[in-house]
């Protein structure tokens, strides 16, 4: 197994030199640890050297990890994979965080399926900012319909936008396509009241972290770099 304390220190101090170059505060970016093909060992591991946010794309895999860390506290578990209707009651009951949404029907559906849980469900909205063919997510003049009808939820509780780039993107073409969603979540927050309190970007990972955080990314998505290779 890859010496995860050493990568996580590693990506930490990644984190505090670019947000030292771009004049931004470390504390404003949390690190999510990409898990989805690594072993509970290995989350562990994370966990004992100070890592809380987890992100899996898989929910029976998740699940099962989820039960065999179940003793860990104060972990926080994202779903980060697309979201199809027969997984919304699983995830609904057992995730802090889905960033994956891009239908109404769906948020709907979670919504539905939180009710009673003590917390509402954070929920970030998926956004296909290349209009790409083969992504998921919804194109940028969709974005405004779908947020205000999720910010009505009341198990919900919708806190930004995610977004992947295209790849192989130059660091130009990357700064300019996370560039596109910082400014599609500030019109959303400066459009309307009722979304005036959305605070995330979901974006960037290890190839285009840099750019992602010079554009005010809050939450980075990093796998390969702590957990090495997945199984």
């Amino acid at each position: 197994m890859p010496n995860i304390a050493d990568n996580l220190k590693h990506i930490h101090h990644q984190i505090q030199q670019i947000t030292k170059n771009v004049n931004r505060n470390p504390d404003e970016i949390t690190l999510l640890a990409v898990s989805k093909g690594q072993p509970a060992e290995a989350i562990q591991k994370a966990y004992e050297q100070g890592q809380r946010h987890f992100g899996e794309n898989y929910l029976q895999e998740a699940l099962e990890k989820q039960q065999q860390l179940s003793d860990l506290t104060n972990i926080t578990w994202h779903f980060i994979g697309p979201l199809q209707s027969n997984k919304t009651r699983k995830v609904a009951e057992n995730f802090d965080w889905v960033h994956s949404v891009d239908r109404i029907k769906v948020a709907e559906r979670l919504n539905r399926l939180r009710n009673g849980h003590p917390t509402p469900l954070n929920v970030c909205l998926q956004v296909n900012i290349n209009n790409e063919e083969s992504k998921s997510g919804l194109l940028v003049n969709e974005v405004g319909e779908v947020a205000h009808a999720v910010a009505k939820l009341p198990n919900l509780k919708l806190r930004g936008l995610m977004a992947i780039p295209k790849k192989n993107q130059s660091d130009s073409e990357q700064r300019a396509s996370f560039k596109a969603v910082a400014q599609l979540l500030s019109k959303l927050k400066n459009g309307s009241p009722q979304l005036a309190t959305l605070d995330t970007l979901s974006m960037g990972m290890s190839a285009d972290l840099e750019a992602a955080i010079a554009e005010g990314a809050t939450i980075v998505r990093v796998g390969t770099a702590i957990f090495g290779p997945r199984l």
